[in-house]
């Protein structure tokens, strides 16, 4: 294992703090707590908060986006693990104006127990809390289950939509609705080409040959629907789009924004190269390209992969899709 870290059990510690001293003007930790990080200016004033949280490891997700216009406070685990109720707990403490707090995050089972903890104490504490699972992942159960799907890249769609509507002055149920809007219009599907290696362990999480590619994995590693020989670009791109349209699906006509996002080790040249292919195959069924974004939005250590998201768009979410936002990892004007 080849990596730039001092004790591995320090990862997360020491990369948080690198965070925090990086971008002190967008960030602080709440109580002094690295690992329960918020907006600089948290709590903002007059408006719902939006929290979120899960395991290191994924950058930009979850910390990455907080800022304003997205989310307003994150909780980080261990590599791949979920926050402390704890830690959720001093996020929402902190983030909370008066109005409520809406969680988003992916649908794991450790993540579901702790925030829902923490939503139990903090409404003790007179703090309204409401939760959407994000479960984009088409991989991880069947279509007519899609409630029960894992959250993945996903996540950056949801946190973009739930922040632009809580940044009108929405309350905490039009916020929520807003989100829940989002959630079930966008799939996503990815392809990973190898393993990346948890500090803490020092080896592959999982072997993949060099021929052979994995698709539907999960961010975590878990497996996905088929593993087979390594296709070129313009064949995953094919496979991905098959996938994932043909899932909500998505009809001619449609509007939609688009997600290719790198796990962690494949370059943007690749990403551009998928997009390439991705864009003439949407084009080919009619389906209209309303915004793009392509680059490193949800990571998995430094996994060599991909993945697809594609979200329907209605005039509403395109208002909230187009607001500005600014964060440590992601700023639109």
């Amino acid at each position: 294992m080849k990596k730039i870290i001092n004790d591995p059990f320090n990862f997360v510690d020491e990369s948080m703090e690198g965070i925090l001293a990086a971008h002190s003007n967008l960030l602080k930790a709440a109580e002094g707590n690295v690992r329960a990080i918020v907006r600089a200016d948290a709590p903002a004033a007059h408006k719902v908060a939006v929290a979120t949280g899960g395991g290191s490891g994924h950058l930009p997700v979850f910390l990455g986006y907080v800022g304003r216009g997205m989310a307003d406070g994150c909780a980080v685990g261990n590599v791949f693990s979920s926050p402390t109720s704890s830690q959720m707990k001093q996020v929402t403490k902190a983030v909370d104006s008066g109005r409520g707090v809406l969680y988003i995050y992916g649908r794991y089972q450790g993540d579901m127990m702790n925030f829902d903890m923490a939503a139990e104490d903090c409404a003790e504490d007179g703090i309204e809390v409401q939760t959407v699972l994000v479960t984009d992942d088409v991989a991880s159960a069947p279509r007519e289950e899609w409630q029960k799907r894992r959250g993945v890249a996903g996540l950056f769609f949801a946190y973009k939509i739930a922040g632009a509507k809580a940044e009108t002055g929405a309350d905490l149920s039009s916020v929520r609705t807003a989100a829940e809007k989002a959630v079930s219009n966008m799939r996503s599907m990815g392809v990973a080409l190898g393993s990346c290696t948890l500090p803490t362990v020092g080896r592959p999480t999982f072997s993949v040959s060099d021929d052979e590619m994995e698709i539907g994995m999960g961010i975590h590693g878990e497996a996905g629907v088929q593993r087979c020989k390594l296709e070129n670009a313009d064949q995953i791109a094919a496979t991905l789009v098959d996938y994932v349209a043909e899932d909500l699906p998505f009809c001619r006509g449609d509007e939609v924004a688009v997600l290719v996002n790198s796990l962690g080790g494949t370059p943007l040249e690749e990403l551009y190269i998928l997009y390439r292919e991705i864009n003439r195959l949407l084009t080919e069924r009619g389906i209209q390209i309303y915004r793009p974004y392509v680059g490193r939005y949800a990571c998995s250590m430094e996994m060599p992969g991909a993945s697809l998201t594609l979200m329907k768009l209605d005039d509403e979410l395109k208002e909230l899709l187009d607001a500005p936002a600014e964060t440590p990892f992601f700023v639109q004007n």
